[in-house]
């Protein structure tokens, strides 16, 4: 049986905590190598180089970014090729709106009211600053706020509150 490898590329340091919790351990018994790499402070030059090597490799990838302020998933996905040619528009993943919404996407109510943030029926809209504003006074950091949410993520609530979460499971977990 060959060596299979999926690589997931991820924008900054939230999105890889995220991955690196949540999703990678989904992927875990399906590959022989599951890595999560941090673009964001990359050149395009070097991202194409290894999305490049990925292919020559025959390994698996998917590459994520947030919807920021395109007007709709096409475009942003469309933005993305532009960028890097080699990339295959359909292992590109949109998070609506941004990692933030996905992570309090994972709260059932019982722990939105542990944090004593207000339980909400979707999270497709929530923004980075409007998570921010929702971090209750008794955590140090950002930081540690987001990892204690990790700690009791529910996926099946998750896909029930965000959309693009919901899609991404669906098209890369179960064809996996």
């Amino acid at each position: 049986m060959a060596y299979e490898a999926l690589y997931i590329l991820v924008e900054g340091e939230d999105d890889k905590r995220f991955f690196e919790r949540i999703v990678k351990p989904m992927f875990e018994g399906k590959y022989d190598s599951v890595a999560v790499w941090k673009y964001a402070q990359e050149r395009n030059k070097r991202v194409s180089r290894f999305l490049r090597s990925i292919k020559g490799m025959k390994a698996n990838y998917i590459y994520v970014s947030d919807i920021n302020l395109a007007p709709c998933v096409t475009a942003k996905k469309q933005d993305v090729q532009s960028k890097f040619k080699d990339i295959d528009t359909d292992r590109i993943i949109v998070v609506i709106k941004e990692i933030e919404s996905w992570y309090l996407a994972g709260l059932d109510d019982t722990s939105s009211r542990e944090f004593r943030i207000p339980p909400c029926d979707t999270t497709d809209n929530v923004t980075k600053e409007q998570f921010n504003d929702l971090i209750p006074q008794k955590f140090d950091s950002r930081i540690d706020f987001m990892q204690e949410i990790l700690k009791c993520f529910q996926i099946e609530t998750g896909k029930q509150k965000n959309k693009s979460f919901r899609y991404f499971l669906e098209k890369h977990i179960c064809e996996v």
